[in-house]
């Protein structure tokens, strides 16, 4: 159930909402935007264990000053871990000593107003050209592993960047369909349709894309990777159905593991799912 002061919160945010959205319908959608890009949390942890020994690298990413960490640089193959939304790369300790048990150079970088990295908001855009930036600056990098938004902004970069069935990626969670994650944000906001229009418009005008262009099923047509697709059945961020679309669709690239009561977060932190990561890598 949700805390009292939970709730509290969002009943206040509602009410702001609704008075916003009778005085003007596209100030609503900006607002409404501007909350569906922010983290509400920055988990920043303190780097220790594995994190302590790590290379730490740093870069400029647009206006963002970019975290990264590098572990046995000169292994025999890279792997970049990438995390989702309010996370960060600390939340996956436990793969990096297997995957350098194995030889390979491991990577990691966190996300634009994420972690380490500097910055109030991200959007899956930018964390494709993160992507992007890392396998040309320090890759190549042939083998990935991404959860939730980190999982959809590397189907945006694996389409978009030269690659063939060499290349190996884990999607852990993805937010397969954009529509989706807005759908929720509506349904928990209470906000009404015409705010909707004028909050797909913004995404179209920034990005030059309708809504519908950010999905991973758009994208799977253009990506020859190898890939391990794994899902929880309850998983209520990314709901399943989304992903069943893909699954259905039979793509000869990819492995479909379906678990149980794992739900959204869980399901990365999981042992036999990482054993099944660190063996498809």
């Amino acid at each position: 159930m949700m805390k009292l002061s939970k709730r509290l919160a969002l009943n206040y945010i509602r009410a702001k909402f609704k008075l916003l959205s009778a005085i003007s319908k596209k100030k609503a959608a900006e607002k409404a935007f501007e909350l569906f890009i922010t983290p509400q949390t920055k988990d920043r942890h303190e780097w220790k264990g594995i994190f302590a020994d790590a290379e730490i690298l740093r870069f400029k990413l647009f206006d963002h000053q970019i975290t990264g960490y590098r572990w046995n640089k000169g292994g025999n193959r890279r792997v970049l871990i990438l995390h989702g939304f309010e996370s960060a790369a600390t939340n996956f300790e436990k793969y990096i000593d297997p995957l350098i048990c194995k030889g390979y150079e491991v990577l990691a970088f966190d996300a634009p107003a994420h972690g380490h990295s500097s910055g109030t908001q991200i959007t899956a855009l930018l964390y494709r050209d993160l992507i992007k930036y890392a396998h040309e600056n320090y890759g190549p990098i042939l083998s990935y592993m991404g959860h939730s938004l980190g999982g959809f902004a590397l189907s945006l970069a694996l389409a978009e960047l030269p690659h063939d069935e060499n290349f190996r990626a884990v999607f852990i969670a993805p937010s397969s369909e954009t529509t989706t994650a807005i759908d929720n944000s509506f349904l928990l906001l209470q906000l009404d349709a015409d705010v909707r229009r004028e909050f797909e418009n913004i995404i179209t005008q920034m990005s030059g894309r309708p809504v519908s262009w950010f999905s991973i099923n758009r994208t799977m047509s253009d990506i020859r990777a190898r890939i391990l697709w794994i899902h929880d059945e309850g998983d209520t961020i990314t709901p399943l159905r989304d992903a069943m679309k893909i699954k259905e669709a039979n793509y000869p690239n990819i492995e479909f593991v379906i678990t149980f009561g794992l739900g959204h977060s869980r399901i990365y932190r999981d042992e036999e799912v990482r054993r099944r990561v660190v063996e498809f890598l």
